[in-house]
């Protein structure tokens, strides 16, 4: 049973950084594709960004485009989110998630079979 454990949420002013972090459990997270998404309050859920299980392939939504990165360290079964220049507008729940994909295969936003409770991201002055 996969298990999903985000950490590193908090509260920054605009324009500072964070890195938040999905630590797996009961898989061998080498075999997922991992992506983050996010809730704000009276919005619906937004796919931020993913990464195959190669690491080969990302995506990125265009609203985060040029400030966010996702890796991923395998040997720590960890996918990571570093988030750079962030603005009041990212303020959310982010959350991972995973599904089962093929070495090789691309990832996408939509159709996630498992998830993480998620992480307070605040961003104010």
């Amino acid at each position: 049973q996969v298990q999903l454990v985000e950490s590193g949420g908090g509260l920054v002013q605009p324009g500072g950084s964070l890195r938040l972090s999905c630590a797996a459990s009961g898989v061998t997270l080498n075999y997922y594709a991992v992506g983050w998404f996010r809730q704000a309050p009276g919005k619906e859920r937004e796919g931020v960004s993913c990464i195959s299980s190669s690491s080969l392939s990302t995506r990125y939504a265009d609203s985060v485009k040029g400030r966010i990165t996702i890796s991923r360290d395998n040997a720590k079964n960890t996918v990571y989110l570093q988030m750079n220049s962030l603005k009041p507008e990212d303020t959310a729940v982010y959350s991972c998630a995973t599904y089962s994909s093929p070495y090789g295969s691309g990832c996408r936003l939509t159709h996630y079979d498992s998830w993480g409770q998620g992480t307070q991201v605040t961003v104010s002055s």
